[in-house]
């Protein structure tokens, strides 16, 4: 991977890709008072050298029908299951986050549904998988911050 090292320029144009990824190299540009084929070179040279990978998609999970929000904690009958595990949780869509853990849980899980039906359905779904002896769940009432945003120009405003 080619070394790269961050300077102002790469900051700002950072900390307005941060913001919205869809914005156009030229009004980043005009707002860095730089030109457009600077933004892209630089741009370029940071998904290159690993620092930025792709952009995302933000949905509205709510107006999707996909209000429903809990973790599930699994515990596993064998450590050394946990490979396998992972694989097959991989193949449940809803499930849209997973980790393998120290302490209570081998992996914690963050699931998104319908309603309660459904999430029912996706806890039996983990439950059915070999090797896990038994699930842990906890209902989210409400996402009260999910702003990687901030992480990410905290960061950034570090270097």
């Amino acid at each position: 991977m080619p070394k790269y090292k961050l300077d102002e320029i790469d900051h700002q144009i950072l900390d307005i890709l941060i913001d919205n990824t869809r914005t156009p190299f030229t009004d980043i540009a005009k707002k860095l008072l730089i030109s457009a084929g600077t933004v892209h070179v630089r741009v370029k040279k940071m998904e290159d050298a690993g620092i930025i990978k792709g952009s995302s998609l933000t949905l509205d999970y709510i107006k999707l029908g996909y209000s429903f929000i809990a973790y599930i904690g699994v515990y596993l009958q064998n450590t050394f299951e946990t490979t396998f595990v992972i694989e097959r949780i991989n193949q449940i869509p809803f499930v849209t986050v997973a980790h393998i853990t120290t302490g209570k849980f081998n992996v914690f899980c963050k699931i998104r549904a319908r309603d309660t039906a459904h999430a029912k359905d996706i806890i039996f779904m983990l439950d059915a998988i070999d090797g896990v002896y038994r699930t842990e769940t906890m209902i989210s009432l409400e996402e009260s911050i999910n702003d990687k945003k901030r992480l990410m120009h905290s960061i950034f405003n570090d270097l």
